[in-house]
């Protein structure tokens, strides 16, 4: 795209392409010519313009606070507003800017700023506009099954590739799951093409003889990274819980638990190695319908209304637990799932091909890449874990310890108080009821951040983690 504009850049700073975006063609082109995550505050003084805008899934945060007078302030993390003060209110409302709209502000001559218009410029299913100018290779058209496989293979080795500019090293998250072995693969094959000449690093965290550890193993030693493996024991994830949620910014459930393992490999990286860019896995479960309740879909296009809901609420769980546990450490995140070309494509093909087949979920993803040999085929094949509960031993999973921990600090009295003390979103159990205690100390009055917690659809379950669900049930008992 920049051979197609020829523009003249000035700095090495990546963000400067924006300017010349907006200067030449506005700033709805501007939006959606942008091929990756961001976030930002663009001021044009000769226009007395002012405009937000935030990537299709919120990989980026942003938050804004403005008041009814007109005054504006915008940070990557709530945490830089939470404690401004303004006279014309005691409490200055924050709220996460929502992903995929840019908002068109004016500029007052005081420096106050009037909201005109708040836009949505891209939908999940629709090809990116920037797609008219990337080099990736002709797709072929029609839904036959090999020629879908050859697209997607085409379209995530070039999420890939295009990811991997940057000066700085480049390491790759490894659970031993389907989604993060793909990615190391893959990247470690693209960066041999690319005659790069440090060896890949790849990263997975577990308590001792978690499931995860033996999986990530597996795939490294296929793939040949140079491997770290960070054990963690249930005393360490504890101690780090409050430094999680202040980091987050959310009580959610899920995203605190998952969080804390990421959080320590982070943490570990950051310490002992000079990997700084770092590839991931996430997206993939919302893009290609991998949690385990998708079995449970009454059919293809309840299948797909959901596939499509979990990907826009991927700021508030998922990418937002990824961003901030490793930005807390100085690292940073790129999610291939959540490439615009890969995810539009994958949710344009029919909605009963991407639907689980055979009992097992991601089966298309899976079929993608089965002659490969990117990556062992009982990897390939394995069935989805919770990294919250890959993490830890099978004997005792990582939450369960956390429950009997948060048994003696939170009381039965305390429970029966929750309503009146926390009358949105109450905590149902006393795990949430502690991590909410921990936010309100750190954010008194922000439940808002959070609409609701995540939660698995069609299934009456009261747990969000994957592990109570009826599949692990099954494979315990057999």
């Amino acid at each position: 795209m920049q051979q197609h504009f020829e523009f003249e850049y000035q700095t090495k700073v990546d963000g400067e392409i924006i300017l010349h975006l907006y200067d030449k063609g506005g700033i709805e082109q501007t939006v959606c010519m942008l091929d990756g995550v961001f976030a930002f505050i663009l001021l044009d003084t000769a226009n007395k313009k002012v405009f937000l805008g935030r990537d299709t899934y919120g990989v980026r945060p942003l938050f804004k606070a403005m008041t009814e007078d007109g005054f504006l302030a915008v940070c990557s993390e709530a945490k830089g507003l939470v404690n401004l003060k303004h006279s014309t209110t005691p409490f200055l409302k924050v709220e996460p800017f929502l992903p995929g709209h840019y908002e068109v502000l004016d500029l007052k001559p005081n420096g106050k700023v009037a909201s005109v218009e708040m836009v949505k410029y891209h939908h999940c299913r629709d090809e990116p506009l920037h797609a008219l100018y990337d080099n990736v290779e002709k797709l072929f058209p029609g839904f036959e099954i090999e020629t879908v496989k050859n697209n997607l293979r085409i379209l995530f080795d070039n999420a890939i590739k295009k990811r991997l500019m940057t000066d700085r090293r480049i390491g790759c998250l490894l659970s031993g799951g389907l989604d993060s072995s793909l990615v190391a693969a893959t990247l470690l094959k693209q960066l041999k093409e690319a005659h790069v000449q440090y060896p890949l690093q790849t990263f997975a965290i577990g308590m001792e003889d978690s499931t995860d550890l033996l999986a990530a193993r597996k795939v490294a030693n296929h793939i040949g990274s140079e491997h770290h493996e960070v054990l963690f024991n249930s005393e360490e994830g504890i101690q780090v819980l409050d430094e999680v949620i202040f980091s987050l910014e959310t009580y959610d459930i899920t995203t605190v638990r998952a969080s804390v393992g990421m959080y320590l490999v982070s943490k570990y990286i950051r310490k002992n190695t000079d990997s700084v860019v770092i590839f991931s896995g996430e997206g993939s479960d919302e893009l290609t319908q991998g949690y385990i309740y998708f079995h449970k879909a009454p059919s293809p296009e309840k299948a797909e209304e959901e596939s499509e809901r979990l990907l826009k609420e991927l700021y508030l769980f998922d990418v937002l637990r990824a961003d901030r546990t490793t930005a807390a450490h100085g690292l940073e995140l790129r999610v291939p799932f959540l490439d615009h070309r890969f995810s539009s494509y994958y949710l344009s093909l029919p909605p009963d091909m991407r639907i689980p087949k055979n009992g097992i979920e991601k089966h298309l993803l899976r079929e993608t890449f089965e002659d490969s040999n990117l990556i062992p085929k009982d990897i390939l094949w394995r069935p989805k874990e919770a990294f919250s509960d890959g993490i830890t031993s099978v004997k005792n999973s990582w939450f369960r310890i956390l429950q009997e921990y948060i048994e003696h600090q939170v009381d039965d009295a305390m429970m029966a108080a929750a309503a009146q003390k926390f009358p949105f979103n109450t905590p149902k159990t006393k795990e949430g009821y502690y991590y909410r205690q921990i936010f309100e100390r750190h954010y008194p009055g922000r439940a808002d951040w959070l609409t609701h917690y995540w939660m698995p659809r069609w299934i009456n379950a009261t747990d969000p983690s994957a592990r109570t669900l009826a599949h692990y049930k099954a494979a315990a008992k057999a």
